[in-house]
């Protein structure tokens, strides 16, 4: 332990202290030590001999006014672990203990371990109340109870009915746009049907943008990537590998029986009659199984507004003031993932009047809105983002949305429009402002061209919040 470093003393810490349960100089070697083995304070006292579990516990139901619950009144079989990941459990030291409605009460020996009551809330989305357990008793009922993480999981998979998750309106969706049923009879698995679509609808609720599906040799994880960060939420059984891969699939009409090359789906969740989310899917044949990634697309997202998207004001006028030029070319540059898409859409949603035609051409259209004429570009076919946009010229255009332009011949055409009466918007893949000058001089665009048609060049990055509380 570094004896030079001083840790803040919670609250439990002093009240501990105050106790005359453990000194100063124990709580800061315990402090230290529980943050660098993220454990709890207390969980670090018991198991490393520092202090009594039964005067601890006694302590902090005095100081909390909550009283001690004895978890070996419960009987195995009355314990909600189906709920919560085994892992989650025993990561954080809380036990589910039981379910109410909508709220999930579990077993801690620190009611100051918030980050167990929002990792469990996360995993099960709900909400979550801690109930004082002495330490000693709440290892071993964790130990006791939770044996054998396979057989939980299972439980747990039989459990998901009660959501009415089967009865979610999943469609496959075709490369030229047509929706189809997903088909359930290839994989009669309800199990796996009910866990897949929580999955599904987890994400959505953590606002993740990408959901990560990995086999591996012993193991086999999912994940979500929320505010530019993965985050593992549940370890499924590896046996579980080849029938989640063959659900997914199904779901997002590919050919299940193909598991040598990648294969690229997509798949429309309704949640309501007003709501539907889309998910792009791709797999990815890897040593130990099909990794499988699903990109949420959520069409809610290009209606938040100019305000939410964390211009300067300054800033946004100069967006705005473009929008409202009778053409020219604002070009939107950052990273993949830097939310270009969800700036260029906000724009959009500002010029879709009755009175303007509004044309795309994505790759693949990510989000789909009424009033504009939205193309889904595919090589295969013939249909180049060029192509699109020759054809868009002969629509009457008034705003003219391109995916990406990739090429010179995308450029030209993209420059043309904007120096005839047309407003266009575009991305590009650079990571400044100035490089995309740069970068249009280098495609072969003359500077002549450049500087008479592009109007504004936004360069953005995607920057992880602060906290609220902790800021």
């Amino acid at each position: 332990m570094n004896a030079n470093v001083v840790m803040p003393l919670s609250g439990v810490a002093r009240r501990l202290i105050a106790d005359q349960i453990i000194d100063e100089n124990t709580a800061q070697e315990a402090l230290q030590g529980a943050s660098q083995q993220s454990q709890s304070l207390v969980s670090y006292l018991v198991q490393n001999g520092l202090a009594d579990g039964e005067r601890i516990a006694n302590s902090i139901s005095e100081e909390f006014g909550t009283p001690l619950f004895d978890v070996r009144s419960l009987r195995k079989t009355a314990l909600p672990t189906e709920l919560v990941d085994p892992k989650l459990v025993k990561n954080h030291h809380a036990m589910p203990l039981f379910k109410r409605g909508n709220r999930l009460f579990i077993g801690v020996s620190d009611p100051t371990n918030l980050r167990a009551q929002d990792e469990i809330k996360f995993h099960t989305g709900l909400s979550t109340e801690c109930i004082l357990v002495e330490e000693g008793a709440l290892a071993d009922a964790i130990v006791k109870y939770l044996d054998d993480e396979e057989v939980a999981f299972g439980q747990k998979l039989a459990s998901l009915d009660d959501a009415g998750l089967e009865d979610l309106d999943i469609q496959a969706v075709d490369e030229d746009g047509d929706n189809n049923e997903a088909n359930d009879s290839d994989v009669d698995d309800t199990p796996i049907v009910r866990f897949v679509n929580k999955v599904l609808v987890d994400a959505i609720q953590g606002g993740a943008s990408d959901i990560h599906f990995e086999p591996y040799e012993k193991t086999y994880r999912v994940r979500f990537r929320a505010d530019g960060i993965l985050k593992e939420v549940t370890k499924p059984p590896t046996n579980l590998a080849p029938r989640l891969a063959a659900r997914l699939k199904v779901m997002s009409k590919m050919d299940i029986s193909e598991r040598r090359v990648p294969q690229d789906g997509r798949i429309k969740m309704k949640l309501s009659k007003t709501r539907a989310i889309d998910f792009r899917v791709n797999t990815l044949p890897t040593l130990y199984g099909e990794k499988i990634v699903l990109r949420i697309l959520d069409p809610s997202t290009a209606q938040m507004g100019i305000d939410a998207l964390g211009y300067e004001e300054d800033q946004k006028k100069l967006y705005l003031d473009a929008l409202h030029e009778p053409q020219g070319m604002i070009l939107v540059t950052g990273p993949t993932g830097s939310g270009k898409t969800v700036s260029l859409y906000t724009g959009l949603n500002i010029l879709n009047t009755t009175e303007r035609n509004i044309s795309s051409a994505e790759d693949p259209v990510e989000i789909n809105v009424d009033g504009i004429n939205q193309v889904h570009v595919n090589a295969k076919v013939g249909l180049t983002f060029a192509e699109a946009l020759r054809s868009f010229l002969r629509q009457d255009p008034d705003v003219i949305m391109v995916g990406e332009i990739r090429d010179l011949e995308t450029a030209e055409i993209s420059i043309k429009a904007a120096q005839t009466g047309h407003m266009v918007m575009s991305t590009l893949h650079t990571n400044s402002a100035p490089e995309t000058i740069t970068r249009l001089l280098n495609m072969g665009v003359p500077a002549f061209n450049v500087a008479t048609s592009v109007s504004l060049v936004i360069a953005q990055r995607l920057a992880r919040r602060l906290c609220d509380h902790c800021s």
